[in-house]
């Protein structure tokens, strides 16, 4: 089969072997994947992962290993990208996400979704509604890990709450904000990202309209931009003991001015990933149209093209075809 294999370099593998199915997975073939920004890191050395590329994904089940339901076979599917033990405390509170032993879709341990054929856990699989478009379904990862927010944070109708950051994450936040009819400020610096935003019906503010008045002015920051400015902007935002929630990772390894946060007694809360049902949801009532999102679709023979769009300034999620 077709694989778009990372070992040192990225290169389509068109030999690469069928996984042979364990007891509990089913095998999917694969309609469309989304490059992610973690994608992009692994080529870089990110996690030190050397095999097949992906963890967002579409596809049909093609075949059930012999503990898995029969019901799942021909269904079109997304599914959750941790697999875990199901064997120790995290997992026995429901928390498979940060199960110690874990492996990750395309990321760490697992062979992921850039190819024509892949397994996962029949516990990680969730049929999909047929009026959700695969373009659409592809999108439920990153937009599940937006939903995240709702799950760790109580968001009372009064809250102000502000999204830094106008990026693909900064993006999927604000979108799932708007169907759940969150009042909101999106924070960025990019107008045509914002526009995006703007068409939504909520505010939207550039880095260097921001003021004095708006410093210590929100209940709830949302910090999407990855880099320290961005991190120490959010903080700036925050009401005293209010909440500023991490959805981006942030590697600075000095210059990071921290003193708001002990000043204004501000609460911090990473964010990662999310549960894939209540998005789901949310999806099959289309209360989120992702297509503002999508810069290009190619198919996986033309992988090079795709990676390249995707670094492109400009460009938000990238599409691939199998």
């Amino acid at each position: 089969m077709k694989a778009l294999v990372f070992n040192n370099t990225l290169k389509l593998d068109k030999n690469y072997p069928i996984p042979e199915l364990k007891d509990d997975e089913v095998l999917i073939k694969t309609i469309m994947t989304g490059i992610c920004n973690t994608d992009y890191e692994i080529t870089k050395g990110y996690m030190g992962y050397n095999g097949v590329l992906g963890h967002e994904f579409v596809g049909v089940v093609e075949k059930v290993g012999k503990n898995a339901p029969l019901e799942l076979l021909s269904k079109r599917v997304v599914g959750e990208i941790n697999l875990a033990c199901n064997n120790c405390s995290y997992c026995h509170k429901g928390l498979q996400r940060h199960c110690p032993n874990r492996s990750t879709l395309g990321i760490f341990k697992k062979d992921g979704c850039f190819c024509e054929y892949f397994s996962l856990p029949y516990k990680n699989v969730i049929p999909i509604s047929d009026n959700i478009d695969n373009i659409t379904a592809v999108f439920t990862e990153p937009l599940a890990a937006a939903y995240e927010i709702i799950e760790q944070v109580h968001i009372k109708p009064d809250s102000k709450v502000a999204i830094v950051g106008d990026g693909k994450l900064g993006l999927c936040i604000s979108l799932v904000f708007n169907a759940l009819n969150i009042n909101y400020t999106h924070v960025g610096k990019h107008p045509e990202k914002l526009q995006i935003t703007k068409d939504l019906g909520a505010k939207v503010l550039l880095v260097e309209e921001l003021s004095e008045k708006d410093n210590a002015s929100f209940d709830i920051v949302v910090e999407a931009t990855g880099s320290t400015s961005g991190f120490e902007k959010s903080a700036s935002l925050v009401k005293p003991r209010g909440i500023l929630v991490l959805k981006s990772t942030i590697a600075a390894k000095e210059g990071l001015n921290l003193s708001s946060i002990v000043v204004n007694e501000i609460t911090i809360i990473g964010s990662r990933c999310g549960q894939f049902k209540p998005i789901l949801e949310l999806l099959k009532k289309g209360r989120i149209d992702v297509s503002p999102l999508v810069s290009g679709i190619y198919k996986v023979d033309d992988f090079e093209s795709a990676f390249e769009k995707n670094q492109q300034k400009g460009t938000l999620k990238v599409l691939v075809e199998f």
